[in-house]
């Protein structure tokens, strides 16, 4: 298929073509010089500015028909976004994923870390095979890989990056897994500072000080063999987050009720620990990582007496 030229460039060629066609033979009577151009007749102006105003209103349909074009690509994007996130409102996972793994070789990294988030979700349900579990679990972290190789400044691609790379750490071992730490931390960090105010970051940063307060001690020795200065956090540090992710946004988040609940059963604090799993337990069950908050809500607080 031949090139596209663009309306500009179709119009400067076609005056100089008529500029050529103005030029008297060589030898005709009347030249004073071989080449010299005629003088322009009212005509000749005329046609000119015909071609230059046909030529403008090319160029303005032109540009009106990719405006358009630009226009309707956007609010497609832009319905496909909201739809996704009515589905993940609605705990229809399989379906979100469905709906958006038509997008998987997009260029927008809205598409793309809701992949890794639904792919994520999909292999927590627990209908999921372990193989087929694994294979998800890696696919979302491709996802948002790519997402944040798309958009680095989008801050759901950070976060979606870290909670899948911590995903992954899972099938690498105890090395990988707490070598890969630092960079979830940091991309957590990054994730706040491009939105302070998503709650979901600030919890995860709390759930990263939560696991390595209470990392067991031969995965601490291990950590000490391998690394000059380990990760190391505090349940005072965790709770912090967790408080912070509440105030942030209220009741967000079934997980971050469950996790004040344990961290306060860490720092011995049985009331404010029983207030918090009653919160998680009454918690509405949606999706499945809410109806296992919920069970493990009522199994702590059974051990409490609560």
């Amino acid at each position: 298929m031949a090139a596209s030229v663009s309306p500009l460039r179709s119009f400067a060629r076609a005056a100089s073509r008529q500029v050529k066609s103005h030029r008297r033979p060589a030898g005709q009577a009347g030249q004073q010089q071989s080449g010299a151009v005629r003088r322009i007749t009212p005509a000749h102006a005329k046609t000119t500015a015909f071609l230059t105003a046909l030529s403008y209103l090319g160029y303005e349909a032109h540009k009106k028909v990719t405006c358009a074009t630009a226009v309707f690509a956007r609010d497609k994007a832009e319905e496909v976004v909201e739809q996704a996130d009515y589905l993940y409102s609605c705990g229809e996972t399989e379906k979100l994923y469905q709906l958006l793994l038509q997008y998987k070789d997009s260029d927008d990294a809205e598409f793309l870390w809701r992949l890794a988030r639904a792919s994520r979700d999909l292999a927590l349900l627990a209908n999921i095979a372990a193989d087929q579990k694994k294979r998800l679990t890696y696919e979302a972290f491709d996802y948002a890989k790519k997402a944040l190789e798309k958009n680095e400044a989008c801050f759901a691609a950070h976060k979606w990056y870290a909670i899948c790379l911590s995903d992954v750490g899972d099938y690498e071992g105890i090395k990988v897994k707490i070598g890969n730490s630092y960079i979830i931390k940091d991309h957590l960090e990054r994730a706040i500072d491009l939105n302070p105010k998503d709650a979901t970051s600030i919890h995860i940063l709390g759930y990263w000080c939560f696991a390595f307060a209470e990392l067991p001690w031969y995965q601490r020795k291990v950590a000490a063999v391998i690394f000059a200065s380990p990760p190391t956090a505090t349940y005072e540090e965790a709770l912090d987050y967790f408080l912070k992710a509440e105030e942030v946004d209220p009741n967000f988040y079934s997980k971050n009720l469950l996790m004040l609940g344990k961290t306060y059963m860490m720092l011995k604090d049985e009331e404010k620990a029983l207030l918090w799993l009653n919160k998680a337990r009454d918690y509405p069950a949606i999706t499945e990582e809410d109806r296992q908050v919920h069970k493990e809500a009522l199994d702590l607080l059974k051990k409490l007496g609560g």
